[in-house]
């Protein structure tokens, strides 16, 4: 599978790369990417928080693990979304639409080409399903309403919602 983002980290056998995911007018997505890889007795999630300068008991930001990918020089990346971005003052890149990569057959999962802004798609849409099915993210979330608001427009209308379960 080629796949067309370059990790700046030393070849690893797991690398972190994180997406500081934020909402700017008019529901516009954008993202800052951070890779590292775990140092000793460094959890995945520890990398995640570590690369958004996080404490484990952060009360306000979501750190979610969305993906997983394998790279041809065997290596595995493990995708975290960080939601809100916790340095929204910092430079990042808009996501012009949300581009979903898609495997050949059911049987087939891996896309033949990952893009950067195929995985911070996924990592959003991640989000938009815990939204409406994890009641800790959804409090959290629903803390920073342009986030939430963007959200909501993307979780799929045959989901049922966690108001739907708890009415």
């Amino acid at each position: 599978m080629p796949v067309t983002d370059q990790i700046d980290v030393k070849l690893a056998p797991v690398s972190v790369e994180t997406f500081m995911l934020r909402v700017g007018s008019g529901g516009r997505w954008f993202y800052r990417r951070l890779t590292a890889v775990p140092g000793q007795g460094e959890s995945p999630d520890d990398v995640a928080r570590r690369l958004g300068g996080l404490p484990s008991d952060e009360p306000s930001t979501v750190v979610h693990s969305t993906s997983w990918r394998h790279r041809p020089e065997g290596q595995v990346v493990l995708t975290y979304a960080v939601c809100p971005d916790p340095a929204p003052h910092l430079p990042a890149e808009e996501l012009p639409f949300l581009d979903i990569a898609q495997g050949s057959a059911p049987a087939a999962p891996t896309p033949e080409r990952i893009s950067i802004t195929n995985v911070a798609s996924h990592a959003i849409r991640h989000l938009a399903f815990l939204l409406a099915t994890d009641a800790m993210v959804r409090r959290v979330l629903l803390d920073h309403p342009p986030v939430a608001g963007a959200l909501e427009e993307l979780a799929p209308l045959t989901m049922t919602r966690l108001d739907d379960i708890s009415a």
